[in-house]
C-alpha cells in the first residue's frame, strides 16, 4: 500500500488544511499509538489513525492599566500569546512546552520600569517541575550558563569560563518511585536555566527532549511557571492538569 506524508494524512482525518496539520505536529499535539509525532513529512501508512491533543486556552490572571498577566498553556509559543493581546508587549518569555505565568506591559512607561526590575534581579520567579530522580533535601545550584545557537535554536550549557551567573534553588515536594515533584526559585533567568541546572544535577525534567529525555507517558516537558512577583504585584498560575501523573 502506498504511503502518505503524516501531515497530509492528519489533514484528511481532521478535515483541516495541510498547513494547520503541520502546525499541530510542530506543536507536539499529535500522537500515534501513544508516541508523539515529530516529523510532519514522515511517510506513514494511510490506515493509521492519529490522536490530537486539545490546546488549552490562554487564561487571563489579572489586568489593569499597566500590566496583563496570563497563564500560557503548553504547546504555545510566547510570540503567539503576544499576537492575541495586540495592545500589550511581552515582558518575559516561556519555552513552547513550558506553561504558566507570562507578563505583558500595557504602556511604555510601565514596560521600562518592569524591564529594570528584571535587569536588577528583583523579580521573584517560582516554578514547578517533575523530574527523574529523588529530591530529598533543598538543593542550591549556582553555576554559570552560556548560550549558543545550534540549527537556529538556542542551546545552553554550564560554562565556568564564559558563562553568566545563574542560581537555582530546588525545594522537594513529593517523591514517587524514582521521580520527584519539586519547587524551584530562580535568580538571573538565563536561557533554559532550570533545564540546564537540573540536568547538571542529574535531575532532568521529564519530557525535556533537549536536555533530558522524552517520555511516552507525557506529551510535553513538565515545567510550569507557578508564581511571579514584580513591583507590588503577585501572579499565580494554577498547576496544570497534566502534572497529575506518576501518582502525584
Amino acid at each position: 500500500m502506498e504511503k502518505i506524508k503524516a501531515y497530509k494524512l492528519l489533514a484528511l482525518q481532521e478535515g483541516i488544511s495541510n498547513s494547520k496539520a503541520k502546525d499541530l505536529i510542530d506543536k507536539g499535539l499529535v500522537t500515534l499509538e501513544g508516541r508523539k509525532v515529530v516529523i510532519a513529512r514522515a511517510e506513514v501508512s494511510p490506515e493509521l489513525t492519529f490522536k490530537v491533543k486539545k490546546l488549552e486556552k490562554i487564561e487571563v490572571i489579572f489586568e489593569d492599566e499597566d500590566i496583563l498577566a496570563v497563564s500560557k498553556p503548553a504547546f504555545l509559543d510566547s510570540s503567539e500569546v503576544e499576537r492575541v493581546f495586540k495592545d500589550a508587549i511581552l515582558l518575559n518569555r516561556l519555552d513552547k512546552q513550558t506553561s504558566g505565568v507570562m507578563l505583558l506591559a500595557k504602556n511604555e512607561e510601565f514596560r521600562l520600569k518592569a524591564i529594570e526590575e528584571y535587569r536588577s534581579n528583583r523579580v521573584y520567579k517560582e516554578y514547578l517541575a517533575i523530574v527523574e530522580g529523588k529530591v530529598i533535601d533543598e538543593l542550591v545550584i549556582d553555576k554559570p550558563i552560556s548560550t549558543s545557537k545550534q540549527n537556529n535554536k538556542a542551546y545552553s550549557k554550564i560554562d565556568f569560563k564564559k558563562g553568566k551567573s545563574a542560581k537555582t534553588t530546588v525545594f522537594p515536594m513529593l517523591i514517587e518511585g524514582r521521580k520527584s515533584k519539586i519547587r524551584l526559585v530562580i535568580e538571573n533567568g538565563r536561557t533554559h536555566q532550570i533545564r540546564v541546572h537540573l540536568k547538571s544535577a542529574n535531575l532532568p525534567v521529564i519530557g525535556d527532549e533537549l536536555y533530558g529525555k522524552s517520555s511516552q507517558t507525557v506529551a510535553r516537558m513538565l515545567l510550569h511557571s507557578h508564581i511571579t512577583r514584580i513591583l507590588s504585584y503577585e501572579f499565580i498560575a494554577k498547576e496544570p492538569k497534566d502534572f497529575r501523573v506518576f501518582g502525584f
